[in-house]
């Protein structure tokens, strides 16, 4: 993703961002220890606001790294953060750290994106789940998304499509919300254009467990088949604190938990991965 700088100045950008959050310019001025006025002059080009008074307001707006950069820019200033390439020297500290974290997760999946959902690293058992995949999917850039919910990706192996679909679909809402990217609009756009599977009404509900399974599900399940058997695990997203780094700030690990003692067994028994 780029960043986009507005000639506009920072003041409407900063009053985009103020609305998009839904606040007042007197919550914002409470909030960041100033005056509704001084906000107010800030928004309408009247007063400009110090390099600190910007960064102030992008935290307390909860701006994305990438457009503080923009922010800074359009008030006269350098960035500040800056946007190293993932293989960067400077970096390599990161890169061990998370090679390390998602290969000691096996035999479970884990995998890291970008803020675009590029994959930038994963570890062999989500390998294990895109077996058979048709190549012009697996062509790097591998995107999560698209390989998720493209009919001849894992869309036809998610038992749970509907609500599976509907989640991701939300969470990238969510995203579109907090970060005005044209990447991430562009591939809404194309992976909500996606037809169904062939076969496929979109899914069905998670089945209520059997008498031997009274465990209840904690969490909404990803139910896909794997080797004739459906495997049942939930996710979670883990971001970095405090990110000084645009490529750090938008990188997101991605685990999946075993949702059910038979995804466990399933994952337990399988020959270990090849070094």
């Amino acid at each position: 993703m780029t960043t986009v700088v507005s000639d506009t100045g920072v003041g409407p950008l900063l009053r985009g961002w103020r609305e998009q959050r839904r606040l007042s310019q007197l919550e914002l001025a409470l909030r960041a220890d100033s005056s509704a006025r001084h906000i107010s002059f800030v928004e309408t080009g009247r007063s400009r606001p110090s390099e600190e008074m910007v960064l102030k307001l992008a935290e307390h707006l909860e701006v994305p790294v990438r457009e503080r950069n923009a922010l800074l820019l359009a008030a006269g200033y350098a960035p500040r953060y800056a946007e190293s390439p993932l293989d960067a020297p400077r970096l390599e500290t990161l890169r061990e750290g998370i090679g390390r974290l998602l290969q000691g997760y096996e035999p479970y999946p884990a995998l890291v994106v970008d803020g675009s959902y590029t994959v930038v690293a994963a570890n062999r058992a989500i390998g294990m789940l895109l077996d058979g995949l048709p190549e012009h999917l697996l062509a790097p850039p591998l995107n999560a998304m698209r390989i998720t919910l493209h009919p001849e990706g894992l869309a036809s192996r998610i038992r749970n499509l509907r609500e599976w679909r509907g989640h991701l679909l939300h969470q990238m809402e969510r995203q579109i919300g907090l970060a005005r990217s044209e990447s991430l609009r562009a591939l809404y756009a194309e992976v909500t254009a996606y037809p169904l599977p062939p076969g496929s009404d979109g899914g069905d509900a998670p089945e209520a467990p059997g008498p031997e399974e009274v465990y209840p599900y904690f969490a909404l399940p990803l139910r896909i088949e794997h080797g004739g058997q459906v495997l049942s695990f939930v996710s979670s997203i883990s971001t970095f604190n405090t990110p000084l780094d645009v490529t750090v700030a938008e990188l997101a690990i991605e685990t999946f938990l075993p949702a059910d003692p038979a995804t466990v067994a399933y994952l337990q028994s399988l020959p270990p991965f090849d070094e």
